[in-house]
């Protein structure tokens, strides 16, 4: 979604929602979904590099169109003045954020890279950077700028003018030089028009009649679309936008060894049924003025795939099969997002909220494609599972530091809710990401996270999720980065790896539990057609590699060691047996600029990092729409 380049985001500061009006082409949409886990961003690839997209892209941002799973506006998953998720699968609330027409930022590549601005008007031909006084066409120039102020440029008041032009943008340029000498003409100044300008432009009005006529026409046409738009508009200053998201998925037969582990496969997968299923996004984005918006995010969903045995303690496949876009609401509207997002100059964005404040929706990240509407299939490859440490109501902020560097960071306590808990007395996420670009083409993440948690759990919803005994306390520290590599504009390898310690926080209670994860992907853009994306993950999902948890100087409550083991109590010091690894492939084919359909494979090997289980297979068909 979202480069980290602090120079390539599709919205600079990821200002957090405000993103610059003027990138059009370059936007990623994310949704925080209330799964913490469950974030995706709409992506509309582009075709620049990810390097130069990201630092025009905001996490901030990228969430405030929030594809249902969120978001990844994950860079990951858009800086926080713009915002996965890119050309061929529009944003809608990057969009609309970018109909806020904020100031484009000041950076070499943020120019270099978006080719579709808004014109804009100059009274001075040293107005327009690009332009020097050796140019062939200075005294021209000169001439249609001063005397007739009938030149346009870029909102980066750049000019372009190696850039090739077609017959229809030439005749725009002419039919507006022919508006602005009527209104000379008009108010009395026709001697300050000279004849061989009239004769040139008659020759030219002729010579293009017929596409000045199509535009004439097509202005026209604006106008009365234009007109019906604002007499049936939902409102002046919110739009609502939306992603709704079916998947049809199953795995096949299988079994685990399990109870205990003895290399016995003793333990059937009870959820092999052929399931369908929605997950439904809607976002209401209230413009305040053009460097502040409110989002307000509701969704609901019935897609499921969770196994009924271990459901309470997320030991068999829940949290190793689970996908991206899973949630069950029952089919009721929850609210998963209210935020306030607003710039502080031009490179520091800021987002307040009462919901959907995380670091998931804060951080940028460098796979852009991470996406649970447009990107991988599973909730694991979405991105690393220590940045789905959960938040709610907090704050967080987007600063552009320079061209090739930013730095995010975010507080979110999970139950602010909660007169017992609020913001500071309860469970909490707190972190910072720092990013920075060597080059065009890699991209390069490092983040720290912080939690406090008491329900036992590191509530990243992947892999070894459930760390030790049932309402446990734990205080946990955590690492990780991430790394995108453009090689071409149709090949992109990254990666990433993360590391977790958590402290138990209980009376009687003493030591720690470790785990680790990592990821390696290849992300295949416009394969075998413009717009579509092909896909291949590799990793291990969050493994517990030590668990050292004592009651009374006495091992007690290991996970690793207690599945499948009598006695409350039991389980001695260590980590999980096996590995598992996480093979994924998938390749999603845009229909139109509305639409995808995704098909997807999961290999899960040693589930829940157990030799002696079945290999786990899940298929899965994504359909997706925008709108």
């Amino acid at each position: 979604m979202l480069q980290t380049r602090a120079n390539g985001s599709t919205n600079l500061v990821r200002l957090t929602a405000i993103v610059s009006t003027t990138i059009v082409s370059t936007t990623i949409a994310s949704t925080l979904m209330a799964s913490n886990y469950a974030q995706a961003e709409v992506l509309k690839e582009d075709k620049i590099s990810t390097a130069e997209v990201s630092t025009k892209e905001s996490e901030l941002v990228r969430s405030i169109s929030r594809d249902p799973m969120i978001i990844p506006i994950s860079t990951s998953q858009t800086p926080a003045w713009q915002g996965s998720p890119s050309p061929n699968q529009d944003a809608q609330i990057i969009q609309a954020i970018n109909d806020v027409a904020l100031p484009a930022p000041a950076t070499t590549n943020y120019n270099q890279a978006n080719q579709n601005f808004t014109a804009q008007g100059v009274t001075s031909v040293s107005q327009l950077s690009d332009v020097k006084r050796t140019d062939w066409a200075f005294t021209a120039l000169q001439s249609l700028v001063e005397r007739y102020g009938c030149i346009a440029g870029y909102p980066d008041r750049a000019y372009r003018g190696s850039k090739a032009t077609t017959r229809y943008e030439f005749a725009a340029g002419v039919n507006a030089c022919l508006d602005k000498i009527n209104e000379i003409i008009a108010s009395g100044l026709s001697d300050k028009v000279s004849k061989a300008d009239l004769a040139t432009l008659q020759k030219l009005q002729e010579e293009f009649a017929a596409e000045l006529a199509t535009l004439r026409g097509r202005v026209d046409a604006l106008d009365t679309k234009t007109a019906k738009l604002e007499a049936q508009q939902f409102s002046t200053t919110t739009k609502l936008y939306g992603q709704a998201i079916f998947g049809l998925q199953s795995r096949f037969a299988n079994t685990g060894s399990l109870t205990p582990r003895n290399g016995n496969k003793n333990t059937p997968d009870d959820a092999t049924n052929l399931t369908f299923g929605y997950n439904l996004q809607l976002s209401l984005v209230t413009q305040f003025d053009n460097r502040s918006i409110l989002l307000t995010g509701l969704q609901a969903g019935n897609a499921s795939t969770a196994s009924t045995l271990f459901a309470n303690n997320n030991f068999l496949t829940n949290t190793y099969t689970r996908l991206g876009y899973e949630l069950d609401t029952s089919n009721s509207l929850q609210l998963s997002d209210l935020s306030y997002r607003f710039l502080v100059g031009d490179r520091l964005a800021v987002i307040v909220g009462a919901a959907g404040v995380s670091p998931s929706s804060v951080f940028r990240g460098p796979n852009r494609y991470e996406s649970a509407g447009q990107g991988p299939i599973s909730a694991f490859a979405q991105r690393n599972p220590i940045l789905n440490f959960p938040g709610q109501a907090g704050i967080g902020f987007d600063w552009q530091i320079s061209d090739n560097m930013s730095l995010q960071a975010v507080y979110a306590a999970s139950l602010a809710s909660d007169p017992q808990n609020g913001l500071t007395g309860g469970p909490f996420t707190a972190g910072i990401q720092f990013n920075v670009a060597p080059s065009d083409a890699v991209d390069i993440a490092l983040y720290y996270l912080n939690s406090y948690t008491t329900n036992a759990s590191l509530n990243t919803g992947v892999g070894d999720n459930l760390i030790g005994p049932i309402a446990g306390k734990f205080s946990t520290n955590a690492f990780g980065s991430t790394v995108s590599w453009r090689i071409s504009r149709s090949i992109i390898l990254g990666g990433w790896a993360g590391y977790t310690t958590s402290e138990t926080r209980d009376t009687g209670l003493g030591g720690s539990v470790n785990t680790f994860n990592w990821m390696a992907f290849l992300n295949f853009p416009d394969l075998f057609a413009e717009g579509n994306l092909g896909g291949i993950y590799v990793g291990q999902p969050p493994k517990i590699t030590s668990s050292t948890i004592t009651q009374g100087g006495i091992p007690a409550f290991n996970i690793p060691s207690a599945i499948g083991l009598a006695g409350v109590n039991s389980g001695d010091f260590g980590g999980q047996p096996a590995s598992t690894t996480h093979v994924e492939l998938f390749y999603r084919m845009r229909v139109n600029d509305n639409i995808s359909i995704t098909p997807g494979l999961l290999f899960i090997f040693n589930p829940v990092q157990t030799a002696g289980s079945d290999t786990i297979t899940v298929g899965s068909v994504r359909t997706t729409f925008t709108f």
